[in-house]
């Protein structure tokens, strides 16, 4: 029953330990949807500067190739072109200056996950606890390991059948 009792603790050990990585170790699934929360966080970020970029370089063809795009921010700094006259009006707003986020900077955040050291120790923790909880049901209920031998011995003086010389 000896042999069983420590199998069955081993087994509890191991099943312990390996669940235990799988679940909250460092490749576990608990560190792998932290890491694919700080994916989708980068990936819109990412989507956010690109769609700047291309405001940007939209904007920045208009200003090399097209005139009248260049007139227009041209008379928004206060250029007057030729045979133009300029016309200020008081009480009026100025056109708003577009401002462009660039976006924060985003650090690598630690991910949490359960050490090699702690999993190993609590699969030992439920090792001995099963095979403490078997070895004191073999006590309990009288049964005795199967690999010894019971031996009767016979109380008294011995008798033996032997000639007489």
């Amino acid at each position: 029953m000896k042999r069983f009792s420590f199998l069955v603790a081993s087994f509890l050990g191991i099943l312990t330990y390996v669940i235990l990585s799988l679940v909250g170790g460092k490749d576990g699934l608990w560190s792998e949807t932290q890491l694919n929360e700080q994916k989708q966080i980068l990936s819109m970020h990412t989507a956010e500067i690109q769609k700047i970029n291309d405001e940007l370089s939209l904007e920045c063809i208009a200003l090399q190739k097209d005139k009248d795009v260049i007139a227009s921010y041209a008379k928004r700094l206060g250029y007057v072109g030729e045979n133009e006259k300029l016309v200020k009006i008081t009480g009026l707003q100025a056109a708003p200056v577009t401002l462009y986020n660039p976006g924060t900077v985003l650090k690598r955040q630690p991910v949490f996950y359960i050490s090699e050291w702690v999993c190993k120790a609590c699969a030992l923790v439920v090792f001995f606890l099963a095979f403490m909880i078997f070895l004191l049901w073999d006590v309990s209920h009288g049964m005795e390991n199967p690999d010894t031998v019971k031996v009767e011995v016979v109380k008294g003086i011995p008798i033996y059948d032997l000639p007489q010389v």
